[in-house]
């Protein structure tokens, strides 16, 4: 099960690793998970019969078990789940893995009903009652875990109406879900004598060739456009439904819901966002001004956007470079973090290939900490490819070494997740730019990063403002297909200044933009991660005494700190707006650097 597998689409590229996922179960049909399924069935009728409406009762220590018994419970249907949701991933287009995925979701939503309870009831006791739980050692373990979740008590519905939206979720938002991912792994996009899916077409819009990339640029908005009814469709729904949801629990605005996950305050987010959007200028409006010359053209067609530079040679890394490459850059900075790396190629831990039907992007999977994270990459070749693979390979390091605080105490917000991955890009990038001596390969490597510092902060953040924008004018009213793309091209053009030139089609590539639809409102964290990093980084090069240990110990932190808690020990923070210039700062500094090297 662990030898390599070349599903490569290029032989230039070697031999990729397929993620193995015996590690969590054997097969789908196999009598561990059949074992796991009916026990956590029993255990959660047993536990509601023991503990519902009895939780203001119980003692300190009973209060403390009952969690325990209810973080295991939970750790068995989410490793169900992993299980299922990391095979339906890898080929959404198999109607067997889609039917085990969604088998399994009903499964799970049915036994978690019998759990439902346990914390609305958590969240009617009142705070003397916390405190006077908290006075026990086994409560304590878990005073994080009842910090996050009491977050939402004033936002939680009746227990009816709790075990309603839980049970209809399968057939409600969760089904749409579905709908947009099985429909995005199936169209296929001309391309000469060739029909490609979402990951290879996209791959071509940053070739060498500007034929390539303009031919590529149209077949997507082509087919994106003749299936924009269904995603506006889904888009309109789900908007709905969240409209009417944040209703009933009395969330102040669209976005309330996604800053109380992410631990982070309105406040900072907004500072977040009017930092960037102000800093448009002197980002991303004079960087593609700068590429435009380089160009020698007054504006860039849109697919020229992420096109190499005249002088790149765009050639192909192969994927055991790239593992080398990565891996190095770790462990120049700490061993540990490198080590804990390795054991990601050592033991097939990511699923590298493009393939037709997989899905798109690339992502890291926590699972469960008594199992270990999987990585989902689509490598083709492409410099962009490295820094994704030390981007997802950040995430998994940070979800081995904070999986030792537990189910319920590891789980990071999301903007704090993203910390580990930028990180993970940044000591890449700079790596191989220290080894680089050539001036002319050293331009072609600042300006890739700075183009994928603008994708991380300017586009995320732009991106937030359209869902934003569609979140708050759905209230008024279903948006036709036509006024969401001139949404979209509004903030476009609002983002990427004026060196970009845009054609009608491009009005529909919001459409293929997978966080719209499975979890609104997360764009935000990446460029959360993104300046958070560079002032982190700063730090770092500063030469600050024992950076590495603190930084381990802020991974290892998961979700027991506050974003404030967890930066304190470098000097930062991310409630000072002044906190934002500094990581804009640090893009401005790299166009300021092209500047003088143009």
């Amino acid at each position: 099960m662990n030898k390599m597998l070349n599903s490569s689409p290029s032989d230039e590229l070697g031999p990729m690793p397929e993620w193995n996922l015996a590690d969590l179960y054997p097969a789908p049909d196999s009598a561990e998970l059949k074992a796991d399924l009916e026990a956590a069935e029993r255990d959660a009728k047993q536990f509601h019969s023991d503990f519902q409406g009895k939780l203001a009762f119980l003692k300190p220590d009973e209060f403390g078990a009952a969690i325990a018994r209810y973080e295991a419970m939970s750790e068995r249907l989410y490793r169900v789940m992993a299980f299922a949701s990391l095979r339906y991933a890898a080929d959404l287009s198999n109607a067997e893995n889609a039917k085990f995925n969604q088998t399994m979701q009903e499964r799970v939503t049915d036994i978690s009903t019998h759990t439902l309870f346990f914390t609305l009831e958590v969240n009617r006791l009142e705070e003397a009652e916390i405190e006077r739980m908290l006075s026990s050692d086994k409560v304590k373990h878990y005073a994080s875990w009842l910090r996050d979740l009491r977050v939402f008590r004033a936002h939680q519905l009746s227990d009816e109406a709790e075990k309603l939206l839980h049970e209809r979720e399968v057939a409600g938002r969760s089904a749409w879900v579905r709908l947009f991912d099985e429909t995005m792994a199936s169209l296929r996009f001309p391309f000469e004598d060739k029909m490609l899916s979402s990951a290879e077409i996209l791959h071509l819009m940053s070739s060498k060739n500007a034929d390539t990339r303009k031919t590529a640029a149209k077949s997507v908005g082509a087919t994106l456009g003749a299936n924009v009814r269904l995603f506006a469709l889904i888009t309109n729904t789900l908007a709905k439904e969240k409209e009417v949801d944040d209703k009933w629990r009395q969330y102040p605005r669209p976005t309330s819901y996604r800053n109380l996950s992410n631990q982070v305050e309105d406040e900072v987010v907004d500072a977040l966002s009017k930092a960037v959007t102000g800093a448009y200028g002197r980002l991303s409006h004079r960087y593609y001004k700068l590429k435009a010359k380089w160009f020698g053209k007054e504006q860039l067609d849109y697919w020229d956007r992420n096109a190499p530079l005249p002088e790149d040679d765009d050639k192909l890394i192969p994927w055991a470079q790239a593992e080398k490459t990565v891996l190095s850059a770790y462990r120049a900075f700490s061993p540990a973090l490198a080590d804990v790396g390795e054991r990601f190629f050592q033991n097939n831990w990511i699923d590298a290939p493009a393939r037709p039907g997989k899905s798109p992007g690339a992502f890291a999977h926590p699972t469960v900490p008594s199992a270990h994270p999987y990585l989902l990459l689509n490598f083709l070749g492409k410099s962009r490819d490295v820094q994704t693979l030390a981007h997802e390979l950040g995430h998994g390091v940070h979800q081995v070494l904070a999986g030792a605080q537990g189910l319920f105490r590891s789980d990071t917000p999301l903007t704090l997740a993203e910390t580990a991955s930028v990180f993970g890009e940044m000591l890449t990038f700079q790596a191989l730019l220290k080894a680089e001596q050539d001036p002319a390969r050293r331009r072609i490597m600042l300006a890739g990063k700075v183009e994928d510092m603008i994708n991380t902060v300017v586009r995320q953040i732009a991106f937030y403002e359209f869902e934003r924008r569609i979140h708050d004018e759905r209230r008024e009213g279903e948006l036709m297909s036509e006024r969401i793309g001139e949404i979209w091209l509004d903030v476009q053009r609002e983002s990427l200044g004026p060196a970009i030139r845009f054609e009608d089609e491009y009005q529909y590539f919001w459409t293929y933009i997978p966080h719209f639809i499975h979890t609104p409102f997360y764009v935000y964290a990446y460029a959360f991660g993104d300046c958070l990093v560079n002032a982190l980084f700063s730090v770092y090069q500063s030469g600050m005494p024992g950076f590495e240990q603190k930084y381990l110990d802020m991974l290892k932190a998961g979700g027991t700190l506050r974003h404030k808690e967890l930066l304190a020990p470098f000097g930062l923070d991310a409630s000072d707006p002044a906190f934002w210039t500094k990581g804009l700062d640090v893009v401005s500094s790299m166009i300021d650097e092209l500047e003088t090297l143009s």
